[in-house]
């Protein structure tokens, strides 16, 4: 497989981007009572991959959330915390949500292999959240590296509709690799306010390989919609880890 490239001066910039800012952080979250705030701190990050946590030698995970389109951030704060362990290093990808998502995936795919460059890191763990979701699937086709990958789609729109497809290039795997593996977490399409409009529920693509989970209809008492899937699905990693 033939590497996108990217310019030596992005590539500098997002691996600046690498180390944790004390303003966006696991850390200043935990001392923020107000999620709000939180989100809108991790949506002004720059572009790239960013640490939310020191690295220390007991993290041989790279877990890297990718965040839907118009995030306002709040609705990764509880899931960052809760599978924020001992064995993972926790980070964020910030992306230009506005764009299709191949570009975004191929840069992303640079930048992690630039950190596994310290053979610090044994696994790769994504999840993209809605149309963090396709870009973390679409970026499955990138993955070359004998480093295990483990991705979680989270009410991703991986059915695209004509519009999308025809804006955009996009290739979404139609089998799985030796070293990858993929989890598809799909919202019920009638209480996902994201899709219940629609006239097929976007989410449902099969992918030769991949589970597939569809999420209940409550969680914690409320409605499990568009952006509470992605607090049921980090407890439901938790348990399993």
């Amino acid at each position: 497989m033939k590497l996108k490239k990217i310019s030596l001066i992005a590539v500098i910039a997002m691996l600046l981007s690498c180390s944790p800012s004390g303003e966006v952080s696991l850390d200043s979250f935990a001392a923020q009572s107000d999620v709000f705030v939180s989100g809108k701190s991790l949506m002004g990050l720059p572009f790239g991959l960013h640490d939310l946590e020191d690295k220390t030698i007991e993290q041989t995970s790279l877990l890297i959330a990718v965040h839907g389109s118009n995030s306002k951030g709040y609705e990764w704060i509880y899931p960052l915390q809760t599978l924020d362990q001992k064995s993972n290093l926790v980070a964020f990808f910030r992306w230009d949500d506005r764009n299709c998502p191949s570009p975004s995936a191929s840069s992303l795919y640079e930048l992690i292999k630039l950190r596994l460059i310290n053979k610090d890191i044994e696994n790769v763990i994504l999840l993209g959240h809605s149309y963090g979701g396709l870009l973390v699937t679409v970026f499955m086709n990138e993955w070359d590296l004998e480093v295990p990958l483990q991705v979680h789609s989270i009410a991703g729109p991986l059915k695209r509709n004509a519009s999308l497809s025809s804006i955009c290039e996009l290739k979404v795997p139609e089998s799985l690799s030796m070293s990858s593996s993929l989890h598809q977490w799909r919202t019920i399409k009638e209480l996902d306010g994201a899709f219940k409009d629609l006239e097929f529920d976007p989410q449902n693509l099969d992918i030769l390989g991949s589970d597939v989970t569809r999420l209940p209809e409550t969680y914690k008492g409320n409605k499990l919609g568009h952006n509470w899937s992605i607090s049921w699905v980090a407890d439901q990693i938790k348990k399993i880890d």
